[in-house]
Parts: C-alpha cells; sequence; structure tokens
C-alpha cells in the first residue's frame, strides 16, 4: 500500500520521524483492528496493519489513505514467528515504533465434548502464542526508543486485547477462555518486567458486544435487542486505547475493562 503525506498532530509531532503504530489484528473496516488504525493515523502515527487477509487489509489502509493518514498493509500469521519477524522488521523500517496493539484472536465456540483437540490448539496458538510472538517481535522495537526521545511517555506502549472470558471461563467458550486467560497472563508478566524499562504494557478487557460488522452479520437480533449504546462503540474504544498510550509515566493502567452501561458485572 502507498504511503501519503500527513502533518502529524501536535502529540506525535517533532524533529525526528514519525511514530509507527503496528496493530495485529486488522479485518473489516468496521471492526475494532481497523478503529484502532484509524485512531492512531489521526494522530500523525504511521500506521502498520497485520491480518488474515490481504484485501481487507488493502481495504483498511486505503480507507486512512484516503483520509489523509499513512498506511502499510502487512498480511501474515500472528502465530508464525518468521511472519510476524519479517513483518517486524518492515513495520520498524518505516520509523520508530512507538505503539504495538494486538487484537488478534479465534472465535472458537463448541460444547466441550464436542470440541477438537485442533479447535482447542488454533484458539491457543492466535491468542498466547500469537500473542507472545507479538509482543516478542514489538518489544524489540521499543526498546529500541530512548527515554529522552519518548518524554514523559517514556519508551513506548504495547497493549493486548483482552475479553470477559479471560477472567472467567463458561460453555461453550472453553477454548477461547483458556486462550485468553493466558494472553492476560502475558501481559501481566510482561508489564511487570518490561514497565520498569518504559515500556507501558496493558490488557484491555472487552466486556461486551462490539457494535461491528461480525456481531451484526452474525447475531442481528442481539444488536436489536442491545438498543442505544447497549454495545460498545468502535470509536469509544479506540479512544480508550488512545489514552492509555498518553498517560503519564508516574500512573500507568495495567488492566482497563470496558462495558457498555447497560452490561452486567
Amino acid at each position: 500500500m502507498t504511503v501519503t503525506s500527513v502533518t502529524p498532530s501536535p502529540s506525535s509531532s517533532g524533529s525526528g520521524p514519525s511514530p509507527v503504530a503496528w496493530i495485529a489484528g486488522v479485518g473489516a473496516s468496521a471492526g475494532l483492528g481497523a478503529a484502532l488504525a484509524r485512531r492512531f493515523a489521526a494522530e500523525g502515527f504511521i500506521v502498520a496493519l497485520t491480518g488474515r487477509t490481504q484485501a481487507q487489509l488493502d481495504a483498511v489502509a486505503g480507507e486512512i489513505v484516503a483520509a489523509g493518514g499513512r498506511a502499510h498493509a502487512f498480511a501474515g500469521d500472528v502465530a508464525s514467528e518468521a511472519e510476524m519477524h519479517g513483518i517486524a522488521q518492515k513495520a520498524r523500517a518505516l520509523g520508530p515504533l512507538t505503539v504495538a496493539i494486538f487484537n488478534a484472536a479465534s472465535g472458537v465456540r463448541a460444547p466441550t465434548l464436542e470440541l477438537s483437540v485442533d479447535q482447542f490448539t488454533q484458539a491457543w496458538r492466535t491468542s498466547a502464542l500469537g500473542g507472545f510472538i507479538f509482543g516478542h517481535e514489538a518489544l524489540r522495537g521499543l526498546l529500541a526508543n530512548s527515554f529522552e526521545a519518548a518524554g514523559a511517555h517514556a519508551r513506548g506502549t504495547l497493549l493486548f486485547t483482552g475479553a470477559t472470558a479471560a477472567l472467567r471461563g463458561k460453555p461453550p467458550f472453553a477454548a477461547f477462555a483458556a486462550a485468553k486467560a493466558a494472553l492476560r497472563s502475558l501481559s501481566q508478566s510482561l508489564a511487570r518486567e518490561f514497565g520498569p524499562q518504559g515500556i507501558h504494557v496493558a490488557h484491555v478487557v472487552i466486556d461486551g458486544g462490539i457494535d461491528g460488522e461480525r456481531l451484526r452479520n452474525n447475531a442481528p437480533q442481539r444488536v436489536e435487542q442491545a438498543g442505544d449504546d447497549g454495545l460498545l462503540q468502535l470509536e469509544a474504544i479506540a479512544e480508550s486505547y488512545w489514552q492509555l498510550h498518553v498517560q503519564h509515566r508516574s500512573a500507568w493502567t495495567q488492566e482497563l475493562d470496558l462495558r457498555p452501561f447497560k452490561e452486567p458485572f
């Protein structure tokens, strides 16, 4: 995808090159990964988009470019160390990697006795193994930033998208819950290790349905029943991720849970 020029916003501008935000788990335009990319692009970031489908990535990147932003589309499997290493190198070549967001997941859903080992393994590979590989590659780039260049925001931000299932498992989500719980523990481990080195690591629990393409196509009745603001809005979620990035390092959040005002918890 060709990159075009955009004037950086005050929050990301400076004398050096524009910062890069690498986002894994980008799918449809009406999805969280795309919304995150648009939010950071609006702040002057060059966004590197990773997902499974090149056509979807190109479409999202094209929308960002058309709006005056800069975007690159790099398709790949988050559970492939070789592919993620190659994409990480491309992302770092765009400029200083300052934000990395892992938004990938495998929505395996089946009663436990009908759940195959392959299905369970796939859920684990995408969320747990994929999160580890992505974090491993992203941290190399984030740690390359100096404290002087990053200022009060420290070296950079590494964010993981979680789910209600990370906190409590229930059928028919045994595979999804186990994988998301592993990702949550990984996030905590990375935060404790790399926070003192200037990397803000945070885990975002999405506790509710997201008003996006997936839910509208697969469960339109749930969208209708939710009513006004009964589902998490994409732009509102993306704004919370942005706020995590700009938090002062004297008051970092490690875990943030987001839910509609109607959602029980």
